[in-house]
């Protein structure tokens, strides 16, 4: 049995996409704790430069599924190479982004080989279960941990029997962070056309339009964040205020979102983006814990309220209990008159 963890890396214009190489950081501290390898497949086309990507995030093995038919992204070449390099490798856990891709590619990979998947995890853990009623104790099993309900828990999903143990994280839920610069491992070139048939390829891509966010909210320093005690589109103009004055981006809970106030894209939450700012302003929000996942870990996080027993209080380093249409006024007026 190999039992490796092994991270499905997605490709955009030759570059291993931020959420792939978070989960590599991810994936190498699980594979110190089980002693296995860590190992990377990229398929794509013209694939040269990935390995010197991604050797610097601890990948032991990379394996390279070259031909230009394989990019863009299409969904049954790159299932039948999963599936079938997985039947082969037999790994243990297999990661991949929570991506439109990592969407699609999962259940496809999962339900062809049986092994079940936990979708959206906000955290991966290493850890042992007891099965009661079996008399059975499982070491080492992949802990597959997300909010469940509704956010009313968080529910920790184990698999005990099936492999791989498979997961897909949300871009930026996990730390990016290089294990070795030095680092070097093994490429293994893969001939496609063992792992593929010709008729995985009746689909083909004409031409793809992809349009790029305008709003830079997960590398912003600075967040105003708006909930839907914000009470309308006009009450986000004033975030939109604050945010201009003090140099910050502008995000809403999901609440805000599906009530109109704001758009999609400055989501922050487990729906949403996640981000880790240096200062986390929150107006208006209770503080569900799908938005706390999304901002939980910022520096310094304000939360400002007119209810005192607001969740978010619970993990702010400063509360204003307030209505937010005093409060944030006063806020511009004092910053505009200190900041000369």
């Amino acid at each position: 049995m190999m039992e490796n963890l092994f991270v499905y890396l997605e490709i955009e214009n030759g570059k291993v996409e931020d959420v792939s190489l978070e989960l590599l950081t991810k994936g190498r501290s699980l594979a110190n704790q089980l002693q296995c390898r860590l190992e990377a497949v990229a398929i794509g086309n013209q694939l040269d430069q990935i390995g010197e990507q991604v050797f610097p995030y601890g990948v032991d093995v990379l394996h390279l599924f070259d031909d230009a038919r394989l990019y863009p992204y299409t969904s049954l070449p790159h299932t039948s190479i999963l599936v079938n390099l997985f039947k082969e490798e037999k790994p243990q856990i297999a990661l991949m982004g929570a991506t439109s891709i990592g969407r699609d590619l999962g259940p496809r990979v999962s339900s062809a080989l049986f092994s079940g998947l936990t979708a959206d995890c906000t955290s991966l853990e290493i850890g042992d279960h007891e099965e009661k009623k079996d008399n059975k104790t499982y070491t080492n099993l992949l802990y597959q941990i997300r909010p469940a309900f509704g956010g009313n828990i968080v529910a920790t999903i184990v698999n005990p029997e099936n492999r791989p143990q498979m997961a897909t994280v949300r871009e930026g839920v996990m730390k990016k962070e290089i294990y070795n610069a030095g680092h070097k491992g093994e490429t293994i070139q893969h001939e496609v056309k063992k792992y593929v048939s010709d008729t995985d390829f009746v689909v083909s891509v004409i031409e793809r339009h992809i349009e790029s966010s305008k709003v830079n909210i997960k590398g912003a320093p600075i967040i105003v964040s708006g909930g839907y005690g914000m009470g309308s589109k006009e009450g986000f103009d004033l975030l939109h205020d604050l945010a201009n004055t003090i140099g910050a981006e502008v995000g809403a809970s999901r609440a805000a979102v599906d009530a109109g106030y704001c758009e999609h894209e400055r989501q922050i939450g487990q729906t949403g983006v996640t981000v880790r700012p240096k200062l986390y302003i929150a107006c208006g929000i209770s503080g569900q814990i799908q938005h706390i996942a999304g901002m939980q870990e910022s520096s310094i996080i304000i939360a400002i309220n007119n209810d005192p027993n607001a969740p978010i209080n619970t993990i702010a380093d400063y509360v204003i209990t307030g209505d937010v249409e005093t409060v944030i006024p006063k806020m511009i007026k004092y910053y505009k008159k200190n900041s000369k």
